[in-house]
């Protein structure tokens, strides 16, 4: 166990997520440097449910991580905040957006199972956003694990700079030792400088003319290749005996840059992210915040900032009666600075993916993938008030959880949109443990969206001392307008300010967002610009319930006048197959509906090299993401059981044979 360093020694912060695909030990790992560090005395067990991080019913009875939790153990003078994360592919939503608060990350393999699908997903993404990282190949004491092939398929398939920071004895067997590289061997100094040349061509010039570089030297430029995104130090070993574990400790505090600290006179207004939340002992709301300039601190008032679903922006206020400093010493926490995470409370109504700063900056928003799946939510047992008390449920779970979102149906019911099924499973938890309430599920849907085709307008005005047509007492004139992809709904006027009172503004548009939620086909409809071209009322005749009732009218007539098509969700995929179920599995892919943009002929992943070895196909495309459960659920007997499969969300397109 190393010896930590309280925390009034402490010199800077670094805040990493530990990620892995599910089971690959990615909580045990962190239960283990949480252990030799001291930051425990005793290691917690997911099979027995006392992990420290996962906290909630389902992941106790489960054994997996659903929710960011927020741990923290001090080393070399470094506190360590961990963000450890889920690893299921139907919480990928939850890891990116813990992914914006980070300053490295650690990407956890199985020394058996090796690279597989989400592993490939997750570390798209944090090479993407360059975003400093280890490898820790776990589970190095378990029959049938690998070294030399899982780093030519880590190669292949993550990072092509892989910088192999230990040596395994005894790989595969309970008696399994972690041996660290030396940069004194010259054998090793020669592949390290290798791979760190290929991004370098000074130091290159150097491997291949001289003088050769130092062990210092390489040390060094390994770290500053880590710190840029460019290089990936791997260290084996196993969690649970906690092989290697002291290598990788090494590694986050020597080769991870820590958090970057700007000029307090030059940034003094407090800049944050919220990326997690829970609830304290007392049962009160409560939310992390990752601090990027300026302070905070208990009592003060602070102004938040966010977008809703339907594009439209919110700010607010509210006063933290409670702050406290991950992994601060007891008394010392009451003050965050840049770079640190606080636990904060009292700001009503605070979620996650609100933002401390100028409303207008987008530095460091979480991005939040687009749900593409949908299921209505119904009580088992029903009778009175139980719609009502269920949909209330669910709209404040969705209030606190801007992953889930929440709408009543027109029959009464509630919807939700979801990025995965097994989140079916933590909402009906949430209800059951929170509210009481028994829920069942109708079978998912693909959530497709629809954007304007072309420009429609319509009014309806008030007539000579009489009401509209349709009975209200205003007058309403809308245009829909086409707008850039991913620019949401967005609401103007063309009328004169101040030419409705404020109520009938509001009421206007507040109606109109609400009726983009549901176009011609029955769709949200995104991607448009309403404007208010006309308007009028009659002095103390007209309310705002008379603009509330007719504004839907009105946009109706307006977007069935500019038509709109509907897109679904697509998948970018890739697919590795044995070369004899190639012609089974194209076909099963164009059957579908993919658009197969490559195959390329390859090693089958993890295949051993070598006289005999089996030859595979790679192919690459996008599909509808209403098929993708279908090609998950054969591509195993397409392809013997040697088929992998990797995708994720890559926009939409026009719905083929549909409006």
């Amino acid at each position: 166990m190393r010896t930590p360093h309280t925390p009034s020694a402490i010199r800077r912060t670094l805040n990493i997520g530990i990620l892995a695909h599910v089971d690959a030990g990615k909580t045990s790992l962190t239960e283990r440097l949480l252990h030799d560090t001291g930051a425990i005395d005793r290691l917690g067990s997911v099979d027995a449910g006392t992990t420290h991080t996962d906290t909630g019913t389902v992941e106790r009875q489960r054994g997996i991580t659903v929710r960011s939790a927020v741990v923290s153990f001090t080393l070399d003078a470094t506190r360590v905040n961990i963000i450890d994360t889920p690893g299921h592919a139907d919480f990928v939503a939850e890891v990116e957006r813990a992914l914006a608060v980070l300053d490295g990350a650690v990407l956890v393999l199985s020394a058996v199972e090796g690279v597989q699908a989400h592993t490939r997903l997750l570390m798209r993404t944090l090479r993407e956003m360059r975003l400093p990282t280890l490898l820790f190949v776990n589970k190095t004491d378990r029959a049938g694990a690998r070294h030399d092939s899982l780093l030519a398929d880590a190669r292949r398939k993550l990072a092509p700079r892989l910088v192999p920071m230990t040596a395994v004895h005894g790989l595969g067997t309970r008696a399994a030792r972690t041996v660290p590289y030396s940069l004194d061997d010259p054998d090793y100094r020669t592949r390290v400088a290798e791979t760190l040349a290929e991004t370098d061509d000074a130091l290159l010039a150097r491997v291949v003319d001289g003088p050769y570089p130092t062990p210092a030297e390489l040390r060094t430029a390994l770290a500053d290749r880590t710190a840029r995104g460019l290089a990936h130090p791997v260290y084996f070993g196993s969690a649970l005996s906690g092989q290697g574990v002291g290598a990788l400790l090494d590694g986050i505090t020597g080769l991870l840059p820590p958090a970057a600290v700007p000029d307090p006179v030059a940034t003094p207004d407090p800049r944050g992210t919220v990326f997690a939340a829970d609830h304290t002992a007392a049962g009160a709301r409560s939310a992390y915040v990752r601090l990027y300039s300026g302070e905070l601190a208990a009592r003060q008032r602070i102004t938040l900032h966010r977008r809703e679903p339907d594009g439209t922006p919110h700010t607010y206020t509210g006063r933290i009666t409670a702050l406290e400093v991950v992994g601060a010493a007891d008394g010392a926490g009451h003050r965050l600075t840049p770079g640190n995470i606080a636990r904060i409370s009292g700001v009503a109504g605070i979620r996650v993916g609100d933002r401390l700063g100028a409303a207008d900056d987008d530095t460091h928003r979480p991005h939040f993938p687009a749900p593409t799946l949908r299921t209505v939510v119904r009580p088992r047992e029903p009778g009175p008030g139980a719609a009502a008390r269920l949909h209330a449920a669910l709209r404040r779970l969705a209030e606190e959880d801007p992953l889930i979102h929440a709408c009543a149906e027109p029959d009464g019911t509630t919807s939700v949109l979801l990025h995965g099924e097994m989140q079916k499973e933590i909402i009906a938890a949430a209800l059951a443990d929170e509210y009481g309430i028994d829920a069942t599920f109708t079978p998912s849907r693909v959530v497709c969206r629809e954007r304007p085709a072309g420009t429609g307008e319509a009014v309806e005005e008030l007539g000579h001392r009489a009401p509209a047509p349709s009975g209200h007492w205003a007058t309403v004139g809308l245009r829909v307008d086409p707008a850039a992809d991913g620019t949401g709904a967005v609401f103007r006027y063309e009328t004169e300010l101040g030419a409705l009172p404020r109520a009938f503004h509001t009421a206007v548009e507040e109606s109109v967002h609400a009726g983009l939620r549901r176009g011609p086909h029955g769709w949200a409809v995104t991607d448009c610009t309403v404007t208010l071209v006309r308007s009028g009322f009659v002095g103390p005749v007209s309310t705002a319930a008379d603009f509330r009732g007719l504004t839907p009218l009105v946009l109706a007539r307006a977007l069935e006048r500019a038509g709109t098509r509907v897109y679904e969700p697509y998948h970018a995929f890739e697919a590795d197959v044995p070369a004899d179920a190639l012609p089974a599995v194209t076909a099963c892919l164009a059957g579908l509906g993919a658009d197969i943009a490559e195959t390329a002929a390859e090693p089958v992943a993890g295949a051993h090299p070598g006289p005999g070895a089996d030859a595979g196909w790679l192919i690459k495309g996008t599909l509808p993401a209403r098929h993708l459960h279908t090609v998950e659920r054969r591509l195993p007997g397409l392809s013997h059981g040697e088929g992998t499969w990797w995708s994720r969300a890559c926009g939409d397109r026009p719905r083929k044979g549909g409006a």
